[in-house]
């Protein structure tokens, strides 16, 4: 449910920039229907069907204008059909910017509920609870399309074409956050994969935690956020850096800001090596912890805030 909370400096030590900020949580309720809203569709949101990605992402411009100071698309060609980033942005557009970003489209014929309505319902709440929020930078939440296969790694992705935007512009940006699979989560042993085997010696075998994925040479930005998400997170939060070449390690939209020298991580249940849904029609709404899933949501909230 949401909540209004009051976090002052004697509670958040941290967050020394403010005298007070006031924030709500959140909304588990609101979480659920959104999930209902992008994954309940006519058909799949795949490249294949695009008035559903059409659809799709006039949906997620309403819910944006609902909270941001301003919102559009990012159109671009591609074997000359349109596809459609969405772009929110808070404060001064010429302030240095903080982008956090998620795919909307999905792989195949299936509801993709984790994979990645998750990560785009993580952008919609951020939007509502950075409303009437006054930050130091901008902040850009962008809705990517054409993440998924047969357009992954190529120039073709929507991140790909907002991170080169970026460059072409000389745009000031402190660095990338990926929402990528954020809602599942099992209490179990044996439910985290990993790949490598020993890395369970070190992590667990309970697929309970969330995580930052960086590479090594991951920049400030991302190193500072992943710092503050270990901190703010009621969840726990397991930080993992590795060489780019290691599998997963950049299978989203992160990549492409990697790739234009941006700083750049991602917050993931780690999608495959926990959620054997992945990229299947299994993928359901009803697969998700949705309280734990808020509690990320808090955590990257706090985090971009500090």
């Amino acid at each position: 449910m949401k909540k209004s909370i009051l976090l002052t400096l004697f509670t958040i030590p941290a967050l020394t920039c403010f005298t007070q900020i006031r924030t709500s949580e959140s909304d588990t309720i609101r979480i659920k229907k959104l999930l209902t809203e992008l994954t309940k569709t006519s058909k799949p949101r795949n490249y294949q069907n695009v008035d559903q990605l059409n659809e799709t992402a006039s949906f997620i411009f309403e819910q944006f204008q609902q909270s941001a100071d301003t919102v559009f698309y990012q159109t671009y060609l591609v074997r000359g059909i349109t596809y459609k980033n969405v772009i929110a942005r808070f404060g001064d557009a010429q302030s240095e910017r903080l982008i956090i970003g998620a795919h909307y489209d999905v792989c195949g014929n299936q509801e993709g509920a984790d994979d990645n309505a998750s990560g785009i319902v993580g952008l919609l709440e951020l939007a509502r609870m950075l409303k009437e929020q006054k930050t130091q930078k901008s902040v850009e939440l962008v809705a990517y399309t054409l993440e998924e296969p047969p357009y992954f790694r190529t120039e073709y992705m929507g991140s790909f074409i907002h991170a080169k935007s970026l460059k072409d512009s000389n745009a000031k940006v402190s660095g990338m956050i990926c929402l990528e699979m954020i809602g599942y989560f099992k209490d179990e042993k044996r439910t985290q994969d990993y790949p490598i085997g020993f890395l369970k010696l070190f992590y667990g075998s309970r697929g309970n935690y969330i995580t930052v994925v960086n590479k090594f040479s991951k920049g400030k930005a991302a190193r500072k956020f992943t710092k503050k998400m270990d901190r703010f997170t009621t969840l726990p939060v397991k930080k993992f850096n590795g060489p780019k070449s290691l599998t997963g390690i950049d299978f989203s939209d992160h990549l492409n800001y990697w790739k234009m020298g941006y700083s750049a991580c991602m917050v993931t249940d780690t999608a495959f090596y926990r959620n054997k849904n992945y990229h299947q029609k299994t993928d359901e709404m009803g697969t998700l912890n949705i309280s734990k899933m808020a509690s990320v949501i808090n955590g990257i909230f706090l985090s971009i805030l500090a």
